[in-house]
């Protein structure tokens, strides 16, 4: 593969030092990035190839790797369609929905990918969708290039990439949310903010360590800590009462709702 990013930005970054800590060569990334600043940072962290110049970038690659943010993804569109012969496109732009972009690039051979924020510590997951053309080699690629940051979930129907953005897309922030909660609760129960992090932080952690080293569902984990009559107990009581478990649930069909209408409104015309 010789590939393409157009946009320097985190999930750039995260992508290409990825690919090049699994020994993809340096030398056949280019960057496409409009700030030069950040064009001397990626060729100096990286060694990549990084220009400011779209024709310079695609011309010279076989998958291009659309890492720009939604709102100016049909603009750069526009500029990528005339250089386009049989590349693979791969976008990370979330909302904008592949055969949009099929149309606004005309080719058939797009996937729509769908990463979130941990990528940028190479422990993030991502939903792929590809449009039917797209070919097996090329199905790959793509998951080559993902997998560099994570681990990766092939979607048959793209309908679940709202779905994807619901869970594992807005996921991350639901988690600092809970963390944001517990850490107020343990400066109001009398710690100071370096314990209170510490304690928060090392119980997700290790929670979540434990659920997947596990077999067991984590409703059986969850029972395991619940002594009856104790403290858990007393706690997990009082968020059913505060329909915790329900509110939660609801944000993420809310997240989905809201991702089907971010793609009505970024993919027209």
């Amino acid at each position: 593969m010789s590939i393409c990013f157009i946009g320097g930005g985190n999930m750039a970054t995260a992508l290409i030092g990825g690919m090049l800590k699994r020994g993809f060569s340096a030398g056949r990334i280019r960057v496409v990035e409009i700030n030069a600043e950040s064009r001397v940072k990626l060729h100096t962290q990286f060694g990549v190839r990084a220009v400011a110049s779209i024709a310079e970038g695609v011309t010279h690659s076989n998958v291009i790797v659309l890492a720009v943010k939604p709102q100016q993804l049909r603009e750069v569109a526009r500029e990528i369609e005339p250089l386009l012969k049989e590349q693979l496109v791969i976008s990370i732009a979330a909302g904008i929905r592949a055969a949009d972009l099929a149309r606004w690039l005309n080719t058939q051979s797009i996937v729509r990918t769908m990463p979130n924020t941990p990528a940028l510590i190479r422990r993030g997951v991502t939903g792929l969708y590809a449009l039917p053309s797209v070919t097996a080699e090329q199905r790959e690629q793509s998951g080559l290039i993902l997998a560099a940051v994570g681990h990766t979930l092939w979607l048959q129907n793209e309908d679940m990439m709202d779905s994807v953005t619901a869970i594992s897309g807005s996921g991350p922030a639901y988690v600092f949310y809970f963390i944001e909660a517990m850490q107020q609760a343990a400066r109001e129960l009398g710690f100071n903010d370096e314990d209170a992090r510490r304690l928060t932080l090392d119980t997700f952690l290790g929670a979540t360590k434990l659920a997947e080293s596990s077999n067991e569902d984590v409703s059986v984990l969850r029972a395991r800590v619940t002594s009856k009559n104790g403290t858990t107990e007393r706690a997990l009581l009082s968020m059913d009462a505060a329909a915790v478990k329900a509110s939660i649930v609801a944000a993420a069909h809310a997240a989905a709702d809201r991702s089907r209408e971010l793609g009505d409104e970024l993919g027209g015309d």
